[in-house]
């Protein structure tokens, strides 16, 4: 229902995908934070709820397997049908995509409702592996999400970006991040380590692949 809400307010009302998400953080974890008062809601050790984030399957971890389910189905969405042929080209040419008759509207609702899931897919992951829900749960997970996306060579400017490079650019921020605590760094130094990731595959994306920064 948030992603629908989220498509609803960028594809046919005109808002600014940044703002709707951006004040959408600030009103879901303040209600969070109504709701919980505050505390942690502890949740019960058995069930399914608890295997999802600790239970093992085969010798793996389940967080794992629905990883790897995850990535599977998000790569055969993206490049082997056509809904994903039509978010990767009105990433690249929004306009030309809609004269080709395609609903961009609709295509780009079913993106927020998608990701909307797999949000609340990830947040019951986490539960699960924490063993209660917190309104805190998640802090500067956003800040983690956008440099693992913009370092798996995903562009900014849309039209170009695979499933497969986001794991990867994940598996790099979780490598340097486990690094810096391994080396006893202190846990400050993580957040400016990940603005640097940032910035720098930005800059990589804008001038070495050729996509100047258009200047207002």
């Amino acid at each position: 229902m948030v992603g629908l809400a989220h498509g609803y307010l960028i594809a046919y009302q005109g808002i600014p995908p940044f703002i709707v998400t951006l004040t959408s953080l600030f009103i879901y974890r303040g209600v969070a934070l109504l709701v919980t008062e505050g505390y942690s809601i502890p949740i019960p050790s058995g069930g399914i709820l608890a295997f999802l984030g600790r239970g093992w399957f085969l010798g793996v971890p389940m967080p794992v397997w629905l990883a790897a389910g995850a990535l599977i189905v998000g790569y055969i969405m993206l490049n082997h049908t056509r809904s994903g042929r039509y978010v990767t080209g009105i990433g690249s040419n929004r306009e030309g995509v809609r004269r080709s008759g395609v609903n961009v509207r609709r295509v780009t609702t079913g993106v927020y409702v998608w990701s909307g899931i797999a949000a609340a897919f990830a947040g019951l992951i986490l539960t699960s592996r924490l063993g209660s829900g917190s309104a805190n749960q998640g802090v500067m997970f956003e800040l983690d999400a956008i440099a693992a996306v913009v370092l798996g060579s995903t562009s900014l400017f849309g039209g170009k970006g695979t499933i497969v490079g986001t794991l990867f650019g994940a598996l790099a921020i979780a490598m340097i991040q486990n690094g810096l605590i391994l080396a006893h760094v202190s846990p400050y130094y993580t957040q400016i380590a990940t603005g640097l990731i940032i910035i720098f595959a930005i800059w990589f994306n804008t001038w070495l692949l050729g996509r100047p920064i258009r200047r207002g």
